[in-house]
């Protein structure tokens, strides 16, 4: 588990993510609805993060995560496919994820996932995560050089010089994008103010410790950051 130490809140992390400087509710109980839809095929962008599944599901699972955490990849290894495969379709439990940003690298990476239409989302996050091992090992080998690309200049320069660095076009091209179309989002500076400020509050609302963390119908689950200690919790629902 990522510790929080690492996080950006508040004013003084917006500042920072923002700068891209450094070196390497929705969630009411209920029950369950209809059981039967297509609810995998069924995504909305809501409060700054992805949903999954049916709208009216028993439980209401929101995983908070960062692409540069270790754990977080791990727990799209062995929890992300679970859930889309058994516990969503099954209309009881729905499956949201959104963003605790750590650091540049991170926000970049947010900006690339959030790129395009909110149905796009769940599949660019998976491309993304499933070279994590890769870039981040490019991340933390970066040259000094590489590093003053991600240090001076413009917003969108220094995300697109992280971009570059690490691959994430290349990732993205396999997506369907084009160099200009994931330009277009990693320039977006407004929306990575509303990502860093969206994750300051939620760090803050949630009592957020960690990444991966996970809340159910609006609790936070102490003690839970990973599929073996998260399941259990979700087959009380199943």
């Amino acid at each position: 588990m990522a510790k929080r130490s690492f996080w950006l809140s508040g004013a003084a992390a917006l500042a920072c993510a923002l700068a891209i400087g450094a070196s390497a509710q929705d969630l009411p109980t209920g029950n369950a609805g209809p059981t039967k839809g297509n609810w995998n095929a069924t995504i909305v962008e809501n409060a700054g993060g992805h949903r999954m599944g049916n709208p009216k599901a028993a439980a209401k699972l929101v995983e908070f995560m960062s692409y540069t955490c270790s754990h977080c990849a791990t727990f799209a290894r062995t929890g992300d496919g679970a859930l889309k495969m058994l516990y969503v379709p099954s209309g009881k439990i729905s499956y949201e994820i959104r963003h605790l940003v750590r650091d540049p690298v991170d926000l970049t990476a947010t900006l690339a996932t959030q790129c395009g239409e909110p149905s796009k989302f769940f599949r660019n996050h998976e491309a993304i995560m499933a070279r994590q091992t890769e870039w981040m090992a490019k991340a933390q080998n970066a040259t000094q050089a590489q590093q003053a690309r991600w240090k001076f200049g413009s917003f969108g320069s220094r995300a697109q010089a992280i971009a570059s660095d690490l691959d994430f076009y290349d990732i993205m091209e396999g997506r369907g994008y084009t160099r200009a179309q994931l330009d277009k989002c990693l320039t977006d500076e407004a929306k990575a103010r509303r990502i860093a400020e969206q994750s300051g509050q939620d760090t803050e609302t949630f009592k957020l410790v960690g990444t991966p963390s996970f809340v159910l119908n609006g609790e936070t689950l102490e003690g839970v950051h990973n599929w073996p200690t998260l399941q259990p919790l979700l087959d009380s629902y199943y």
